[in-house]
């Protein structure tokens, strides 16, 4: 293995291990967030220079799906929207695709569902250390954005959430603004297994799942694969999104490329 894997390994062994005391230890701890940039840096180069970009994370057969596969996160938005979406099924809730496009989209969850879709079963690794294997089905990202045409400058595609962390210390919600939001760039906005997963194992995506759609990127770890998403933007800088870091827990310190 080389020492630029083993350096992120190490790296993230000892974030997991602070992330089961509390996440205020890694923003407030100067060493350890210089070596989580490191580690990030050498991580994305390596990941794009030494792997294909089409290089498909591992997927798995029926029999290896976890019997359980846990809800992590949020579970319920209280955002007051998200949950009359909710009570509807659904019926009124839109995915706006807007931002550096030709022509802004405005999908419904029906729409969605009759969209091409890819299945696929990978594994989801978190950063605190658990995994669990499940099947996904939704539509590719890429032809969605390709759909809304790109614009010149576009280099990010930012994702939009329902769920609100604001005041959950737990959470680093206390730190600052706490709509969730993620993104990602234009390699794995295209990348073959990115999708807006409506399904999990053969069913409708559960709330505590992200319902009604959330990104699988398969490539990147768990905290990547937004949930509840309302909005896809399409930018050429996220400097002026949140604590400009391009993602809810990368403004706390984790990093924006988790490539695994």
């Amino acid at each position: 293995m080389s020492s630029i894997f083993l350096s992120r390994r190490n790296t993230l062994l000892g974030v997991g291990g602070l992330l089961l005391s509390g996440c205020d230890k890694i923003t407030n701890n100067p060493i350890l967030m210089h070596g989580i940039e490191q580690a990030e840096g050498l991580t994305r180069v390596a990941q794009r220079t030494l792997i294909s970009r089409t290089a498909l994370a591992k997927e798995f057969d029926r029999a290896d799906i976890s019997p359980v596969f846990k809800a992590n996160g949020t579970t319920m938005p209280e955002d007051n929207a998200y949950q009359d979406h909710v009570a509807a099924g659904f019926a009124n809730w839109r995915l706006r695709i807007d931002g550096l496009v030709r022509q802004p989209l405005d999908i419904s969850l029906a729409q969605l569902r009759a969209l091409p879709a890819r299945t696929q079963i990978t594994r989801h690794d978190c950063v605190e250390g658990w995994s669990a294997i499940g099947q996904w089905s939704g539509p590719q990202l890429g032809p969605l954005i390709n759909r809304a045409g790109l614009l010149q400058g576009a280099r990010y595609a930012v994702f939009h959430c329902a769920d609100n962390l604001d005041g959950e210390a737990s959470k680093g919600g206390e730190q600052s603004a706490g709509q969730y939001y993620e993104s990602i760039d234009l390699v794995d906005v295209f990348h073959p297994q990115t999708i807006l997963a409506h399904t999990l194992n053969g069913a409708q995506l559960s709330v505590a799942h992200g319902a009604p759609v959330r990104l699988r990127v398969e490539r990147q770890l768990g905290y990547k694969q937004a949930k509840y998403i309302m909005r896809i933007e399409l930018v050429q800088s996220f400097a002026n999104l949140g604590s400009g870091k391009g993602g809810y827990w990368p403004d706390r310190g984790y990093e924006w490329f988790a490539g695994i």
